[in-house]
Parts: structure tokens; sequence; C-alpha cells
């Protein structure tokens, strides 16, 4: 892998680049994550394809979200990657990257395909923000680590004591320090929901059993279903929102078809 940097409006910005050959597949990861968290998604991805990761702002090396932060602002940081690689792409974002790429889609007509990966939109968890807030407010950016998963995504409390425990617990902590701002931008944005149906390429909507139909990303992943009315919907048996963690090569394999 070798690094990309753009600069936008005074702010840098990186990804991560496995060279090919071929149209560009950019992959947008959403919150608590960067792209070092998806390199094995990409060690999976069977295509001879070019594949840049995006390091989204506030995540090192790239810059801050900065002062006035909304969707807007990582829609035109997505203009401006596709843009440094020449335009026509493949388009792959999950959860709120999956927002931030279908808004861009729709801007643009040089893309070969979009696939997005249980994306969420407004409403979505915004009785969170306050606290996530209190929490960066106060110095303890552990506490959005508990926040996120265990209140929003809901896994229990030893599975949280276990992940403090663990070695991936800095990690996690370094790439909470946005998330409050996130999830307000999230829930501040009104999805161009009456344009997706016209978008000219191959969309595929990709979801895990374990969420479609329930809290909190099933609901947000109907909503695009009905957007997106000739999408391919592909249902990964076994995995809820974090198959990039727990079966990267099942995750890979359907971004490679996909691409296909």
């Amino acid at each position: 892998m070798r690094s990309l940097r753009i600069e936008r409006a005074g702010t840098i910005l990186t990804a991560l680049v496995r060279d090919g050959a071929g149209t560009p597949l950019v992959l947008v990861p959403g919150v608590m994550a960067d792209a070092e968290s998806w390199l094995p998604v990409v060690e999976r991805i069977e295509a001879p394809n070019p594949v840049v990761v995006v390091n989204r702002r506030g995540r090192t090396p790239s810059g801050p979200v900065g002062e006035g932060y909304t969707v807007r602002t990582e829609v035109d940081d997505l203009h401006g990657f596709l843009d440094d690689l020449g335009g026509e792409a493949h388009l792959f974002g999950w959860s709120y990257g999956g927002l931030i790429a279908a808004e861009t889609a729709v801007e643009r007509r040089d893309l070969r395909s979009l696939t997005l990966y249980e994306p969420v939109a407004a409403p979505f968890v915004a009785e969170y923000v306050a606290p996530l807030r209190a929490a960066a407010a106060s110095g303890d950016p552990g506490r959005a680590v508990e926040i996120v998963n265990r209140d929003v995504s809901g896994f229990s409390t030893e599975y949280v004591d276990e992940l403090r425990r663990g070695p991936a617990w800095p990690t996690l902590v370094r790439l909470a320090a946005p998330l409050a701002e996130e999830l307000a931008a999230i829930n501040a944005h009104n999805p161009a929901y009456d344009r997706y149906r016209d978008l000219e390429t191959s969309v595929t909507l990709i979801v895990g059993e374990r969420s479609e139909g329930g809290d909190p990303y099933g609901e947000p992943f109907a909503r695009f279903v009905a957007a997106f009315p000739r999408a391919s919907v592909t249902r990964m048996t076994g995995q809820g929102h974090l198959a990039h963690v727990h079966a990267p090569d099942v995750l890979g394999t359907h971004i490679t078809d996909a691409v296909r």
C-alpha cells in the first residue's frame, strides 16, 4: 500500500492505495474506522483494479473535522479524491461512509458502480449526540467508545470490558474523537432520496442478516432500499454491521462481485 494525499480548503486529506490496473475502486469507511482498519477487506478484494481507502477527516494523518463540519464537508472531500483520481471510479461506502458515497454519487455522472453496506441517515440515534459531546468535553474519549459499542450498537458490557483490556482500545479511543460531530452531522442532513432512483449506474446494497429489520441499522437500510428501487440487494448470513472486522473475506467477496 502507498499513501495518497490531497488538499481541500486548507485541510490535508489522505488515503491508502493498493495499485492495480483499470478503474479505481474507492472505499469510504464510516465512524470508528480509518483506512488501516479496512486493509483486511482490501486484501480479500480479488479484482485487478486499484483500491483507494479514504482516511476521512478526523483520522490521522488527515486533518481535523474543523469548524462548520457537515455531511456537505465530507461530500466535497470525496469529490476531491474522485477528481484527483481522474473521475471515473467504482464507489463503495460503509455506514456513514455509505451516506457520503450516495450523496456524492447523485452529483456525478462518471461512476461505474455504487455499493453501499448498511448506510445510515437521519434519524439515527440522535439521542446520543449530547452524551458523546459531554464525553469529549470531559476529556474522557473512552466513554465515547463505550457509548457507541454498548448503547448504539447493542454490545454487552462484558464485550466492552474485553475491548478495554485488548490491544485495540487505544486505536478505538483515537477514532472516537470526531464521533459526536459526525453523528450530529448525520442527523442534521436530509438525504437526496428523491434523486437516488435516477442514478444511472449499477447499485448494490449490502446488509448483514443480524442488522436487517432491527435497530439501529435495519431501519435506515430499508429507507435506502426504497430509494434505490433498481438496486441489487445482497444479504450476508450470520453478519451484522461489522463484517469488515468479523468476516473481511465474505465482505471482500461481495465487493468484488459488485465491481465485476
